[in-house]
Parts: C-alpha cells; sequence; structure tokens
C-alpha cells in the first residue's frame, strides 16, 4: 500500500491594510454648502439690511451731518431729539393706531376671504368654477388707479369720506390672495383627507375648521404677512379718503420735514417708527412661514 502524503500547509498570506469604506450620501439628504455659498449668503444679507440699518443711522443724525460727503456710516447721537420732533410735528402715535386698525382689518378679511374662495375653486365642484376662477384671475390685470374715481364716488354716497371703513372696505379681498390660496390648497390638500372627512359624516364646514385650516396655516401666514406690508405701505388710496386728522402712517410722513430745506434726518426717524410694526408681524409669522417653505420644498 502506497503511503497518502499530506499536501504542505500554505503560507498565510500577509496582512493587508483594508481598503478605506466609502459611504455613500443619501440621495436627498442635508448636504454643506462650501465657503463661496457662505460668501454668497453673508453678502445678501448684508446688502438686505443695509437699508435699515443706513435708516437708523439717518435717524440719529442731524440734517447737516447727512448732508457731508461722505456721510457717516455710524450711528449718531441724536435720535431722542429726532423722534421727539417726530412726535410734535406729526400726530404719530394716532397715526400708528390707525394704521394699525386698517392693515390688521385688510388682512384678517384678506385671508379668511382668499382661504374660503381658495377651498372652493381648489376642491369643491360646482358649475362655472373656471370661468369665475378666470375672471376672478383677470381682474388682477385691471390698474387700481382706474377705480378711485367711482370707488371715491360711492364711500361719497355712503358717507364715509375721512373714515377708517372707506379704506378698510375696498381692500378686504383680493384676487391675488384667492389664486395664491387656490394654487397652495391645490398642492397641499389631498383629495383623500376630504373623502375620509364626508365618509365620517362632516360637513363643508367641519371639514374647512378641522381638515383645511390647520393644512393652510403657512400659506395664510405668508399671505397674511404681503397683505400686511401692501396695506401698511399703502399711500394712494388713504390719502384721497382721509383727511389729515385721521391719517395713516404714510400719510403723516409726508407732514415731517417740513419748511424751505427738508430735514431728512426727521424723515427718517418717523420712517423708522412705521416700520417696526412690520418687523414685529414679521417676527410674529417668521416661523410660519419658514414652516411653510420647508412643506412646500419637501416631497413625498
Amino acid at each position: 500500500m502506497t503511503a497518502v502524503t499530506a499536501p504542505p500547509p500554505r503560507r498565510a498570506a500577509p496582512d493587508r491594510p483594508a481598503a478605506p469604506v466609502r459611504r455613500r450620501r443619501r440621495s436627498g439628504g442635508p448636504r454643506r454648502g462650501g465657503r463661496l455659498a457662505y460668501a454668497v449668503l453673508t453678502a445678501a444679507v448684508l446688502v438686505s439690511a443695509f437699508p435699515f440699518y443706513w435708516t437708523i443711522v439717518a435717524a440719529s443724525r442731524s440734517n447737516a451731518d447727512l448732508a457731508r460727503t461722505p456721510p457717516s456710516l455710524l450711528p449718531g447721537p441724536h435720535l431722542m431729539d429726532n423722534l421727539r420732533q417726530v412726535l410734535e410735528e406729526a400726530d404719530i402715535g394716532k397715526a400708528l393706531l390707525n394704521s394699525l386698525i386698517v392693515s390688521g382689518s385688510i388682512t384678517v378679511g384678506t385671508v379668511l376671504c382668499s382661504t374660503l374662495a381658495g377651498f372652493a375653486f381648489a376642491k369643491l365642484r360646482f358649475r362655472g368654477r373656471g370661468l369665475l376662477l378666470t375672471l376672478t384671475v383677470s381682474t388682477m390685470m385691471i390698474p387700481p388707479q382706474l377705480a378711485v374715481i367711482p370707488l371715491f364716488m360711492l364711500i361719497a354716497r355712503l358717507h364715509w369720506v375721512n373714515q377708517l371703513q372707506a379704506v378698510v372696505l375696498p381692500g378686504l379681498v383680493s384676487a391675488f390672495g384667492v389664486f395664491f390660496m387656490r394654487q397652495f390648497l391645490a398642492q397641499s390638500l389631498p383629495d383623500e383627507l376630504i373623502e375620509a372627512a364626508r365618509v365620517d359624516g362632516a360637513s363643508t364646514a367641519r371639514i374647512f375648521r378641522s381638515v383645511v385650516l390647520p393644512i393652510a396655516r403657512p400659506g395664510m401666514a405668508v399671505l397674511g404677512l404681503l397683505t400686511f406690508m401692501t396695506a401698511w405701505n399703502d399711500f394712494f388710496w388713504p390719502v384721497v379718503a382721509l383727511s389729515s386728522q385721521e391719517p395713516t402712517v404714510q400719510v403723516a410722513l409726508r407732514q415731517l420735514g417740513g419748511g424751505y430745506v427738508h430735514d431728512q434726518s426727521v424723515i427718517m426717524a418717523g420712517t423708522l417708527l412705521g416700520t417696526l410694526p412690520v418687523l414685529l408681524v414679521f417676527g410674529l409669522l417668521g416661523r410660519q412661514i419658514v414652516g411653510g417653505i420647508m412643506q412646500g420644498a419637501v416631497k413625498g
């Protein structure tokens, strides 16, 4: 018998360094911006914030300081004096209250009416829906100056001249607001939620209150901010419909800095006072606006 010899043992291979494992980034995951992106964003923020900073600088300087070349870019010591002069030359406190009443009423009415109409145009089925939506959107092409004379004749018939309702009621409905909320609800409100609510026996009013309003909150915040800013900065119609005894902020600002040489520092101080409520409203609605942007950017 032949002896079976075992094969010689194999030599162990030398240890090799393991190859680095590359992690794949998930599609749609957060990405870190480079230095160029941060530089561009920083420059955009500085450019956007510079007008407000210059308003503070001009409001705290004298008119002679603003006339120098080059002007100083640092705040001065005359802010309180200029604000005191603003309160003496114009009834800015009453003007701020009137603007808050007018802008707040217009904002609430526009957001509510636009959300109701937007929900109807987006999710309800009724005869003539497309035609009514087309007519509503087409009114945006008509310049508002064309309606000044018939609108003033109407408020004169109603004896509303020099009263705040003459400015509030024409702005309670906005064609842009209706179109904006219609587009927002058409994309953000699934039809399945409405059908499920109807199966549970909910009426249209209950669906609007319990289903539509929570989903429409970001869009309502954006529309509310845009409407408030537009109503707050409106000058043409308030100066026509209101007198100097019941002014809004924009109408009261034209009374500042009077004389042969306009005092630009006093005007900028009044402008600073008129800007603070808008910043306050943005601070209150900022989270809802960012939430609406993120909701529209994330799919699935």
